[in-house]
């Protein structure tokens, strides 16, 4: 679940306001985001993949909640699904070794 929108990194883009695919978030003009209906989020991280600032955080456990950024004991946390994906800064794009779609050939 959504647990963090970072004041410190967020620049107000609000791309994880377009992202979201069950509209979590509430885009405030020449702000951060809001959090807005935490309880609609499905944890598909695709607000935190998005983010091209790693300011946002969300659980992968819903009792891995953590209230405020501050709580996190490792500051690395935030964008971690970026990074573990591959989506990282200076990160070099594997999508042309992706042979996923065999299985859709092999399936016919």
């Amino acid at each position: 679940m959504i647990e963090i929108v970072s004041a410190a990194r967020c620049t107000g883009c609000n791309i994880c306001v377009t992202a979201c695919p069950t509209n979590v978030f509430d885009a405030v003009p020449n702000g951060v985001p809001v959090i807005a209906r935490q309880a609609d989020c499905q944890t598909c991280f695709m607000c935190e993949l998005y983010c091209p600032e790693d300011a946002l955080f969300v659980a992968p456990l819903a009792d891995a909640v953590r209230s405020h950024e501050s709580v996190l004991a490792d500051p690395v946390t935030m964008g971690a699904y970026r990074s573990a994906v591959g989506w990282a800064r200076g990160e070099r794009s594997t999508a042309d070794q992706d042979a996923s779609y065999e299985l859709l050939i092999r399936a016919r």
